[in-house]
């Protein structure tokens, strides 16, 4: 039985402009262990995602569809159902971790609450925990760290921080947001070999969400490439970069910078991602795609198997776009 299964996840919400699209029949299964890529544009849907896994969407998010843990049905469950799960089941490491804590409380105070409140630990018992686990994602002296406020932490101390906090009940699944948003690119490494180090030490699986290819690549074994709502390719990783099958894959990787290009111009994929209040028709891509047809601004055809293991959502055969 797989850990994580998600069918046909659609997620809406309601503006006073009008009903906004932003997951429209997202399906995926992830074993123990396993870990999933996600990546895609801003506006791609991958935040509502994980945020409809949680049961954390908006006041005026709507998720339809099916999400079990573990055999357990926990979309759109009531709070005594998913509470008990959140942290001690699935545990998220918040996009923005200048944003995600309380400049108002001590380090020690928000890591502790987690343990009081999930694992029924004094606090004295629960502060001595987070003490241990600030340890395990490297942050120096952390027994006097520990009762620092956010503000006295760098960037990356405090992405260290939420991953801490994140992993403290032990979570059979961790969902990272962009964990390495506007970090310098020598912390964006020290953090991704820290998660590839706690996920072998745990044995918990992990979905990573990312604009980044490059992190994918050394991170994931599976990754699902998202646009509008919808999986355009999923692949393992190494196929996936190897030979990409659709359009937009190949745009992503060819907007790549390369260091054996120096001095050419950036590649881009022209245009802007759909409004998802009038969803297109048909492929949500097509009217940026170089290799679109008639047919697909009227159907996008559904994701279906064209390699073992590897799916595509397009109207133009792989053999076709070579």
């Amino acid at each position: 039985m797989a850990l994580l299964d998600v069918k046909d996840l659609r997620v809406a919400f309601k503006t006073a402009d009008g009903v906004v699209n932003a997951v429209n029949g997202i399906n995926l299964s992830l074993q123990r262990g396993q870990t999933l890529g996600i990546v895609g544009e801003s506006g791609s849907g991958k935040s509502q995602l994980a945020f409809a896994i949680m049961g954390l969407l908006a006041r005026n998010g709507t998720a339809t569809g099916s999400v079990a843990f573990d055999g357990l049905q926990i979309l759109n469950a009531r709070a005594e159902v998913i509470n008990p799960i959140r942290a001690n089941g699935i545990a998220m490491i918040f996009q923005d971790p200048m944003t995600s804590m309380n400049p108002y409380l001590r380090v020690s105070d928000q890591m502790a609450e987690v343990l009081v409140h999930h694992k029924g630990m004094s606090m004295t018992d629960a502060v001595a925990e987070c003490v241990r686990m600030l340890d395990a994602v490297r942050i120096p002296d952390a027994k006097s760290r520990v009762r620092l406020y956010p503000h006295e932490f760098s960037g990356g101390m405090r992405q260290r921080v939420m991953i801490a906090m994140a992993l403290l009940c032990k979570p059979d699944l961790l969902i990272a947001d962009e964990p390495t948003t506007a970090l310098d690119v020598t912390v964006q490494a020290q953090i991704m070999r820290l998660l590839r180090d706690l996920q072998r030490d745990l044995g918990m699986a992990t979905i990573l969400i990312t604009h980044d290819l490059g992190v994918v690549a050394g991170f994931c074994e599976e990754v699902i490439v998202m646009y509008g709502g919808q999986v355009m390719e999923q692949s393992p990783v190494d196929p996936l970069f190897a030979a990409p099958s659709h359009p937009y894959t190949r745009g992503l990787l060819r907007a790549i910078p390369r260091v054996d290009q120096l001095g050419e111009e950036l590649a881009s994929i022209p245009g802007t991602p759909p409004n998802m209040m009038r969803a297109p028709k048909g492929c949500p891509f097509a009217p940026r795609c170089e290799a679109a047809v008639a047919a697909c601004t009227d159907q996008l055809n559904a994701l279906t198997e064209f390699a073992p293991s590897r799916k595509r959502a397009c109207n133009r055969t792989v053999e076709e776009l070579e």
